[in-house]
């Protein structure tokens, strides 16, 4: 998978570089090869992974508001840079413990965190990529952003070598970091909050900095019961029924069945249950005839706007655009691995609740309805959420194009020292 963004949009605005409380050693002083006259355009190669729709969701978006500021975007699949047919393997490995055996997966996640063994034979892998990857990036280009950790891998260990003369910088897609998102010779960590920027610390990154998530600005809140009846209308739904999305990836992965069937036995709402791609979950919920079972759809931002509350077991993706959108959250029956990872970082973070034991099903539920979740976070004079303070941090776009070098008035060197002067506070 290759696509193209040509330049284009509007100009650049300023960006403030934050972070959380990171040690200064962790910003990378190894040599940078800015251009000598920063300009407006430039290419930035965006390399991500068709593994679910997350990073792929994450890069696409990201490389479309560097478009919006001049750029020109390439995106490139790491597993195609892979040699032979080793990244459809990898991919296919990947679902099937997912869809088979999740705990298998889970076991894995966590045997990479502490067997240095398979962490040195997943970065080996990586390795095999190098020369595909030098390969597609273009001589304009000024800067590779990595959306998958193996990419990081591999760039980091070209950047490191001096074969890649450019800034690489790692996208955080999610709440949590595994070891592998950290790799040597990554000038720069963009991170989606201060609880993932701490973990990134403790593992060694350089460069830290707090972002904002890179939510396509269709994800937006709807205001009003007319509007969000007509959302329903629109979509087939219940308009008066009070409607918790239960949500499981574009894979849709996880023990749904058990989920769909508890969220309807609380009698607090009615499921609508995201399938995604997975056809015989969307069977097996109609046979059920607990909830409201759909396919793949386009209309996510309709969806998740028009429901209550989502229900999620991944902490991915759709849990940011449902921030995004202001519809609240709740983790329940996770993933093995990342997805309990990530639901138990946005626990820690105050933003979405995790819900560990069946028991504790209504009543979060119950409290989450009643509009009583989480206490709100000073804003000046007003007060919001934690899950929109999320998206009060810097673009992640404007802050690639400050370490690339591409803003008026900005230089590599320089994006270095915001980032070394934001590591001597926290950010809330």
């Amino acid at each position: 998978m290759t696509w193209l963004l040509p330049a284009g949009g509007a100009g650049a605005t300023g960006a403030r570089v934050t972070a959380g409380p990171i040690p200064a050693d962790r910003v990378a002083t190894h040599p940078w090869v800015p251009h000598s006259e920063p300009s407006r355009g430039g290419r930035i190669v965006i390399l991500s992974a068709s593994v679910g729709a997350g990073h792929d969701g994450a890069a696409r978006e990201l490389a479309r508001r560097l478009t919006g500021h001049g750029c020109t975007c390439t995106v490139h699949d790491f597993l195609d840079l892979l040699p032979g047919s080793l990244g459809r393997a990898l991919r296919g490995a990947y679902a099937l413990q997912l869809r088979a055996v999740p705990g298998s997966w889970g076991w894995l996640h966590a045997e990479l965190e502490r067997s240095r063994l398979l962490r040195g034979a997943s970065e080996a892998i990586s390795q095999l990529a190098a020369s595909r990857m030098l390969a597609v990036l273009p001589p304009d280009t000024r800067a590779v952003v990595s959306a998958y950790p193996l990419a990081s891998q591999a760039a980091g260990r070209l950047r490191r070598a001096g074969r890649l003369g450019v800034p690489v910088i790692t996208y955080l897609t999610d709440m949590s970091v595994h070891p592998l998102w950290v790799a040597p010779g990554v000038d720069a960590h963009l991170a989606l909050h201060a609880e993932p920027a701490r973990q990134a610390s403790r593992l060694g990154a350089h460069g830290i900095a707090v972002v904002r998530p890179a939510v396509p600005p269709a994800f937006a809140p709807v205001e009003g019961a007319v509007a969000r009846a007509r959302l329903r209308h629109r979509l087939g739904l219940p308009v008066t029924a009070p409607l918790a999305l239960i949500v499981a990836g574009s894979w849709g992965v996880g023990e749904i069945d058990d989920t769909v069937a508890e969220v309807a036995a609380t009698g607090l709402a009615t499921p609508v249950v995201a399938c995604g791609r997975n056809d015989e979950l969307r069977r097996r919920v109609d046979e059920a005839g607990h909830g409201i079972a759909l396919g793949w759809t386009d209309a996510m931002p309709e969806l998740l706007a028009a429901c209550d509350v989502v229900v999620q077991n991944a902490g991915g993706l759709t849990s940011l655009e449902a921030m995004a959108v202001g519809t609240p959250l709740v983790s329940y029956r996770c993933v093995p691995g990342h997805g309990l990872a990530n639901s138990i970082a946005l626990d820690r973070a105050g933003l979405v609740p995790l819900i560990q034991r069946a028991d504790d099903l209504a009543p979060v539920l119950q409290r989450v309805l009643s509009g009583a979740a989480e206490p709100a976070l000073p804003a000046g004079d007003a007060a919001v959420s934690p899950a929109a303070a999320l998206f009060d941090a810097p673009g992640a776009a404007e802050t690639v194009l400050r370490l690339a070098g591409l803003r008026r008035g900005a230089t590599v060197p320089r994006a270095v020292a915001a980032l070394r002067a934001a590591s001597r506070g926290p950010r809330p």
